[in-house]
Formats: structure tokens, C-alpha cells, sequence
């Protein structure tokens, strides 16, 4: 008997309904050398909020990263918990400049194709001009939750832009999280739980949208939810 090499029409619109009943989350990392200490933490942490989203209903993550001069990598579209994992160990960290409006881009080209249901971007510094990252976030069509390590101060590579007193690395990124309508928060290498949380928590919204945030009964899924209302 000869098998059918393409599914029925049933079976295709079943498949595609599982397919688009799946979040789709994009995982950004600042991975340039201030963020070395933390990277083990970070590693840990990725694979709470992969088990999160898969008791609530699925979701497919994209981990992009940059570090260095003007390395950008993005890997494919992954559920397996322990490919995402193996990816992560495989980056290292290398002294760099950021390059947050060329992950908002790229952000902006995956949803283009293919709705993205929110995106997550952990670093600890700004180095370009922060009107060209509002510029980049501005209908970008992707709730962006910024977590920003430790408390920086924006710092230009080109000095003859650089403002006295240095802007908040905070400030910057509450902007972004405002202009995509998603959220903001901050943690330290020393609070592991803080961090966990927000991550369960973006993949609670990510699978499972408000109703599924609300449902995390957390502080870190609280203070997203208060922002994101």
C-alpha cells in the first residue's frame, strides 16, 4: 500500500491550528563582556522559564544574542527545553559594544512573518543613542519586557555625544518596554528568585497571555501586569 506524502486536508488544518495556538517568544541576550559574572545565572534561569510555558500550553522560543564587534546570532524556532539550553552553553561572552536597535529590527522582521507574541531582552548597558532605540521600538507590534542587571548609566562611544551626568540605563529601557506596551523590571547576580519569576512569568503571557500572567500569583508577575494594564 502506498502512503500519502502529503497530510489530508483534516489533518493539515489541525496541524496548522496547533501550530498557531502556540506563543512565540523571541529570547534576547546582551552577551558583551560586562555580563560574564551573571552568565551562568542567566543559563539556569532560561530553563525555568521554558518548563513554565510548557505546563501552560507550549510555547516556541528564538534566542538571539550579540556580543563582540557586530556579532549577531539568532538560532531557530525551538521547543525542546534541552536544545535551548545546549545553545545557550555554547555562547561566551566578548568585550563589545551593544547592539539593542539591531535586535528591535530583527524583532520587528520575525513578527513581519510571523506574529511574535512578546520579546525578552536582558543586558546591562546602553551604548547607542537612545532616540534611535525609540525610533526602532516605536510600532514595533511586540510587547518588549526589559530587564536591565544592575543600575548603569548610558555611555556613547562617540564622546562628542555623551551628556553630563550620564542617563539612567533605567530610563531607557522603561522607554522601550513603554513604546511596544510591555514591561520593565531589574534584577542583581544575587537574586536569582527575582529573576526566575519574571521569566516564568513573560512565558506565562507569552503562552497563555493575561489571563495566564494573572494566574502566576507572584510579586514579579504582579508588577508586569500592573504595567502592562
Amino acid at each position: 500500500m502506498t502512503l500519502p506524502t502529503q497530510p489530508s486536508p483534516r489533518v493539515a488544518a489541525l496541524l496548522q491550528k496547533m501550530r498557531a495556538n502556540r506563543g512565540r517568544l523571541i529570547f534576547a541576550l546582551d552577551a558583551t563582556g560586562s555580563r560574564e559574572p551573571a552568565w551562568d545565572l542567566a543559563t539556569k534561569l532560561q530553563t525555568l522559564m521554558f518548563e513554565e510555558a510548557a505546563k501552560i500550553g507550549g510555547l516556541d522560543i528564538q534566542l538571539i544574542h550579540y556580543r563582540g564587534d557586530d556579532e549577531i546570532q539568532s538560532s531557530a524556532w525551538l521547543s525542546d527545553t534541552y536544545e535551548l539550553v545546549r545553545l545557550m552553553r555554547t555562547i561566551r561572552c566578548l568585550t563589545g559594544a551593544t547592539q539593542i536597535a539591531q535586535i528591535l529590527e530583527h524583532i520587528r522582521f520575525e513578527h513581519a512573518r510571523e506574529k511574535v507574541d512578546a520579546a525578552v531582552f536582558i543586558g546591562d548597558a546602553v551604548e547607542e543613542l537612545p532616540q534611535k532605540l525609540f525610533d526602532a521600538a516605536a510600532d514595533l507590534g511586540v510587547p518588549m519586557f526589559m530587564f536591565q542587571e544592575g543600575f548603569g548609566a548610558v555611555v556613547y562611544h562617540d564622546w562628542r555625544h555623551q551628556p553630563a551626568g550620564g542617563q539612567p540605563v533605567e530610563d531607557v529601557f522603561r522607554e522601550i518596554a513603554r513604546l511596544t506596551h510591555g514591561a520593565y523590571g531589574k534584577f542583581d547576580a544575587g537574586a536569582a528568585r527575582q529573576l526566575g519569576e519574571l521569566l516564568r512569568a513573560v512565558a506565562a503571557f507569552a503562552a497563555g497571555g493575561i489571563a495566564a500572567l494573572t494566574n502566576q500569583h507572584t510579586d514579579s508577575a504582579r508588577k508586569l501586569l500592573g504595567q502592562l494594564k
